[in-house]
């Protein structure tokens, strides 16, 4: 370790390792976590205007799907152009462009007078969004040094965690208040106000030189798009149809193809070897099944409120201000707790707590559950997650050199948005399958009377749902304890 020393020769005094990050690295995270929610928050905010898309543009239902599955399906295709854009422009010239095509996008979709113009500016808006939070990503990373990086990502994190929740309040509200147009036009002074603190993110050196890996990108952007539509089609059958297992089938054999060339080509679009670092590894494996628990178990308490209960979709999210609340506040405190301690103990200990906020949900969530219990039971969950999403990608990525940081972060985001996706399509075929007939939806259309007759066996099951991301919560557990690092990583002294 070296000694820091002043002008004059004499020791300076060493920093402490406790000690808040500086003020100009306290923008980056604010700017860097303000693109991060205004990007989560589009991909459920949409849901709850369906009934007013579909008739305010005269579109049918089927139709109206595809304004929030495009946006998906280009949030994911391109992804993987994140770290090549990154060395070849920059980190901060590919953010400001990525949030300059999301808002150009937000603009074009709050004026669109038809369904088809709408599906399309949301798929400008998801070629944006999909680079904003992987090089945003990169720019937290390497704007903190190792010792400080879980302070850093504990202010980055709090968006991505909480905009799912909030998306459909926000939505809700708008639409109530205002018109849908507005969930698109809210985006305009926030993208506006990003560009307007450009100099606030840290410059990096560019590498003009940097070639695009084209026939990489070819396989992986359609073949993770392809597994995300494919798994979308069979949570909405709720079975395994033609129309998504075709998909699921071409997109795993591009991304397998996409493996193997990765691993033999002297310059990758994605340098798959860095999952030979241990921490990164077993940080991806331990994330995976989590997010797709997480994720996916937030689809079934929304729709609880919503068919069984017949609250508003405004309701449903304001219920969720509990588990909000506790995910943001913990993990200001587990993810700092990563720069001193073992990984292993934050996350393994997060995911516990998960575990049993899950356990105790399923066990009230009946057709005449008291309020107070459910939103007691989502806040315990919400303690659970703030300690262990955020403070295992801190973990995975914190001991990655400067210029792997990129590929790391993309490959991360890559493995969380599948991983959404195959959560969100598991959970709903499964719910399906359980509810019968034309599933929620038909029952969600029912009149109020013959819905209430239904509501118990509904209920009951989202209750047998939920076991399945208990078990994927269970295995990451599993996985948590047998392979994340078990000593501190030593905080380093800032270079002069």
């Amino acid at each position: 370790m070296r000694l820091r020393t002043t002008a004059a020769g004499r020791p300076a005094p060493r920093r402490s390792p406790t000690r808040g990050l500086e003020p100009p690295v306290r923008r980056v995270a604010a700017v860097l976590g303000l693109g991060g929610f205004m990007v989560v928050v589009d991909t459920t905010v949409t849901v709850v205007a369906m009934a007013a898309l579909t008739r305010e543009l005269d579109a049918s239902v089927s139709a109206v799907q595809w304004v929030t599955t495009s946006y998906t399906l280009a949030l994911v295709a391109v992804i993987p152009a994140a770290a090549w854009a990154t060395a070849r422009f920059g980190a901060r010239a590919t953010y400001l462009g990525a949030v300059t095509v999301f808002t150009l996008g937000s603009v074009l979709a709050a004026a669109s007078g038809s369904v088809g113009w709408l599906i399309a500016a949301r798929v400008l808006q998801g070629l944006g969004g999909g680079l904003i939070n992987p090089v945003g990503m990169a720019i937290a990373l390497r704007a903190a040094p190792p010792g400080q990086r879980g302070r850093m990502m504990s202010l980055f994190g709090i968006p991505v965690l909480i905009g799912p929740l909030v998306g459909p309040v926000l939505g809700g509200w708008l639409i109530d208040t205002l018109s849908w147009r507005w969930i698109f036009l809210i985006n305009v002074p926030i993208g506006l106000g990003l560009i307007a603190c450009r100099r606030w993110l840290l410059t990096d050196a560019r590498v003009p030189g940097t070639r695009l890996d084209l026939v990489g990108l070819v396989l992986l952007a359609p073949g993770a798009a392809a597994l995300a539509y494919g798994f979308t089609a069979i949570g909405d059958a709720g079975r395994v149809t033609t129309a998504g297992a075709v998909p699921v089938v071409a997109g795993a054999l591009a991304v397998a193809a996409f493996v193997r060339r990765a691993l033999r080509h002297p310059a990758p679009l994605l340098r798959l070897r860095l999952l030979r670092d241990r921490a990164l590894a077993a940080g991806l494996a331990t994330i995976a099944p989590f997010t797709a628990a997480y994720f996916g178990g937030m689809l079934v308490v929304p729709l609880y409120w919503q068919v069984v209960r017949g609250e508003s979709a405004m309701f449903a999210g304001l219920v969720g201000i509990p588990q909000v609340l506790a995910t943001g506040l913990t993990m200001q405190v587990a993810t700092r707790l990563v720069d001193r301690v073992p990984p292993r103990l934050v996350s393994t200990t997060g995911i516990t707590v998960t575990l049993a906020g899950q356990l105790l949900l399923i066990s009230r969530l009946t057709a005449g559950a008291p309020v107070v219990e459910l939103m007691a039971a989502g806040a315990v969950m919400g303690v659970g997650v703030g300690a262990a999403l955020m403070p295992t990608i801190t973990g995975a990525t914190r001991g990655l050199p400067h210029d792997d940081i990129p590929s790391g972060s993309t490959i991360l985001a890559i493995s969380q948005q599948t991983s959404v996706s195959l959560g969100f399509a598991a959970v709903s075929a499964l719910l399906t399958a359980l509810v019968g007939g034309a599933g929620v939806a038909g029952a969600y259309a029912l009149a109020p009377a013959a819905r209430a007759a239904a509501a118990p066996a509904i209920a009951h099951a989202m209750q047998l749902t939920l076991l399945l991301p208990v078990g994927l919560v269970a295995l990451s557990l599993v996985v948590a304890l047998t392979t994340l690092r078990t000593d501190p990583v030593p905080v380093p002294v800032r270079a002069p």
